[in-house]
């Protein structure tokens, strides 16, 4: 590791050829933890960029990078070979698997899923409230699922609950109210099927 002025708080485990910027901070203890009872893993070779802020209770798989000020609160299951953007934030008990990528200044809320080598584009927004701020709001968000190998479109909007099934593309700008299908193209707000991903071609 590089001697730089980051911060590591409590028990954080960091694997082998770990590089991190300046002014990171990693073990941030969510409310009502004292230092010491969560641990933090981070894998092999990963990389984090400065002002980059880990709460503690993270694991992290190797492989792993992020851009400058990324924000990663507590609890979350992150795989291996993923890569989170500047300035995104992943709220708590998020599960990415391997290979997902998440580009620059997305917000990936609680209980969401992200599953292998999903693509979310630039300022993304998954949502998980469906009544924000009403009574037991809290008790009843439903994060978005991402299938393998979906793609979501820069400034897309997902609403709570929704699937984006596997190697999907939604559009960007894209609004998505309901479950988009296996290898659907979905595009506008409402978003609606506009073709399939086997009729895409460069």
């Amino acid at each position: 590791m590089e001697n730089t002025s980051y911060k590591l708080i409590g028990r954080v485990h960091l694997g082998k050829n770990v590089k991190i910027g300046d002014f990171v901070v990693i073990g941030v203890l969510p409310r009502g933890y004292e230092i010491g009872e969560i641990e933090t893993y981070i894998g092999d070779d990963s990389v984090i960029r400065s002002h980059t802020s880990i709460y503690a209770g993270n694991r992290i798989g190797k492989n792993f990078q992020t851009g400058h000020g990324t924000r990663i609160r507590e609890f979350n299951e992150i795989g291996d070979n993923v890569s989170i953007g500047t300035n995104t934030v992943i709220e708590f008990k998020v599960k990415i698997e391997d290979g997902v990528r998440i580009h620059s200044q997305a917000f990936i809320p609680e209980y969401c899923v992200l599953k292998k080598n999903a693509w979310i584009g630039p300022r993304v927004v998954l949502t998980n409230a469906k009544y924000p701020r009403y009574p037991g709001v809290k008790e009843h968000l439903e994060g978005v699922i991402v299938e393998e190998n979906a793609k979501i479109g820069a400034n897309a909007t997902i609403l709570p609950g929704v699937r984006i099934g596997k190697n999907a593309v939604v559009g960007a700008g894209a609004v998505v109210t309901k479950d988009v299908p296996d290898n659907a193209v979905v595009a506008g707000n409402p978003a609606k099927i506009i073709k399939w991903a086997d009729e895409l071609s460069y």
